[in-house]
């Protein structure tokens, strides 16, 4: 899932981690962005999840307003924007963790519209979800998308 809807593009200068007055930030229609996404889980049965998000505020914001599960940060979702030669790197580590996990029932993942293309090819909206099929070998497989609720 990428983050719900943040005003602008990229970050300032001197991001750091754990310090949202340096980053772009949720604004209030992005909160309630992913609070509506998190009723549309429960309207879908999914009441609980294994969720794990960017260490971007944006994201852990979006994570936490799901209120579907405990968040768990994830480096391995923080974005690669700017960084084409991380991009790949990091495309082929998120799948390999991916590939590794036994998930006892749904899981989701916030992160970053450039990070979500490198693994599927789709480019998502703010706060909109791709669904996907992890295989063993074969590339990920896309099966379904989720339009931002309104």
């Amino acid at each position: 899932m990428r983050h719900a809807a943040a005003p602008g593009s990229g970050d300032p200068p001197g991001l750091r981690l754990g310090d949202c007055s340096t980053q772009r930030n949720l604004s209030e229609q992005g909160r309630a962005q992913a609070r509506a996404i998190g009723d549309l889980f429960r309207a879908n049965g999914i009441s609980s999840a294994a969720v794990y998000s960017s260490q971007w505020c944006r994201c852990l914001d979006t994570a936490r307003l799901l209120g579907i599960g405990d968040v768990v940060p994830l480096e391995l979702l923080n974005s690669v924007f700017g960084d084409s030669s991380a991009a790949e790197v990091r495309t082929a580590a998120l799948l390999g963790w991916l590939r590794g996990q036994r998930f006892g029932g749904p899981a989701v993942l916030v992160t970053h519209q450039v990070n979500i293309t490198g693994l599927t090819g789709e480019v998502p909206e703010s706060g909109e979800m791709i669904i996907v099929r992890i295989h063993e070998a074969d590339p990920v497989q896309v099966i379904g998308q989720v339009a931002t609720p309104a």
